[in-house]
């Protein structure tokens, strides 16, 4: 019988994998594309320094378990790119499915908290997850605005598509939401995304 170090143990090795999913946004100091352990990384991170402005106050810690884990799904299911609108017809159901395997690799009750995160998150009904919502959101378009609109351009995203589709950010911070409309008509006038 397996034992629980054994257990995590082969969840830790396991979840090794989200460093090998490429999103479709580069990282700011280089050219080539982040992946999915990079991105995880850098939202716990602006939850650590940005909980501040949250619309109401959070579990910090809470929050960024969340944010660690939310992407882990992507190593089966891979990443669904934000304005791909026919990846959506199935994700949540590639997802869900990629949850039980990977969250199931863990002792029963560690597993089950991390499920239970997890949907919590994609849920986005308490403060915590529309929190964490409103930092994933936020990420790729401040790294967006700092690449000059490389993946905006190149997919010839327009505002309005960017504007729809984080719009939620507003729920979980009413603060980065107005900074995000900001960057967004920066962006058009600097000519970093179309109209």
């Amino acid at each position: 019988m397996e034992s629980i170090l054994q257990k995590q143990l082969q969840f830790l090795i396991e979840i090794d994998k989200l460093k090998t999913i490429q999103r479709k946004t580069k990282i700011v100091s280089d050219t080539r594309l982040e992946n999915d352990a990079e991105h995880s990384w850098h939202i716990a991170v602006m939850a650590l320094i940005l909980n501040g402005h949250a619309n109401e106050e959070v579990d910090l810690f809470k929050v960024v378990k969340m944010l660690l884990i939310h992407d882990l799904v992507e190593i089966d299911a891979g990443d669904t790119f934000a304005y791909d609108t026919s990846g959506y017809e199935d994700k949540h159901e590639r997802e869900l499915q990629a949850a039980q395997r990977i969250f199931g690799l863990l002792p029963a009750e560690q597993g089950e908290e991390l499920m239970n995160l997890w949907l919590e998150f994609e849920r986005k009904e308490s403060k915590e997850a529309q929190f964490a919502a409103s930092l994933d959101r936020l990420h790729p378009i401040l790294n967006n605005y700092q690449n000059e609109g490389d993946t905006w351009l190149t997919y010839q995203i327009t505002s309005e598509q960017i504007l729809k589709r984080n719009r939620e950010i507003d729920n979980g911070s009413k603060t980065l939401w107005a900074y995000t409309q900001q960057l967004v008509h920066d962006s058009i006038a600097r000519g970093y995304v179309l109209e």
